[in-house]
């Protein structure tokens, strides 16, 4: 299977695990509410547009809750089964969708005590690594310095912003969970101390 595909199964698995009242990373959310997120998301393009779009957020929150009280297994067994044959999300899947499931599939892990990283598969470490050199700088946008990402085993992967100088590095999951605005990553931060402290606060993601 493609590192998407791979991902999707994976996340299926984990929220079969975890059950529908689990924490999260994502505030204010269990993991019936991740999961009704992720289905309306690539199924619902009546609903979708608040995801981004504030003006819709109102619809989108009403239809998201009316899915996450519905039955859990049968909507893990939906997001399982991928976006309806109609939906664009089919069409641009591995471009749009394999951070998107790497990050909350990560929600999910990391909201637990005790969690490690994972060891990923060949196919999904290549697909972060793009997609830190594709969403880094718009994702960065509002870190107040120039922030260096750096992959041990992979180099330098994106230099962007302005300011004093800040290396981030760590694995490239670790890098692409902090560009879409997560904490709970094991990375190294060299730069001036306030400096670090102000990347760390800044917002970030899409």
């Amino acid at each position: 299977m493609s590192a998407v595909a791979d991902e999707r199964a994976a996340l299926a698995a984990t929220f079969r695990a975890a059950g529908p009242d689990a924490p999260t990373l994502c505030t204010g959310w269990t993991t019936r509410d991740l999961l009704a997120h992720l289905v309306i998301r690539e199924g619902r393009p009546d609903a979708s547009p608040g995801i981004v779009v504030p003006l819709f957020a109102g619809y989108t929150e009403h239809v998201q809750n009316s899915y996450a009280r519905g039955d859990y297994s049968a909507l893990v067994d939906r997001f399982a089964d991928g976006p309806p044959w109609w939906s664009p999300f089919r069409l641009v899947e591995g471009l749009v969708n394999t951070g998107e499931f790497f990050v909350h599939h990560e929600d999910v892990r990391r909201a637990s005590q005790g969690w490690e990283p994972r060891t990923l598969p060949p196919a999904l470490r290549e697909a972060l690594l793009s997609a830190v050199k594709r969403v880094g700088k718009p994702a960065l946008r509002a870190v107040p310095a120039r922030v260096t990402l750096v992959d041990p085993a992979a180099g330098e992967l994106l230099a962007t912003g302005k300011g004093p100088a800040v290396t981030i590095t760590g694995d490239v999951a670790e890098l692409v969970f902090f560009c879409f605005g997560r904490d709970a990553v094991r990375l190294e931060f060299d730069g001036a101390a306030d400096v670090v402290d102000a990347v760390r606060g800044a917002s970030r993601g899409i």
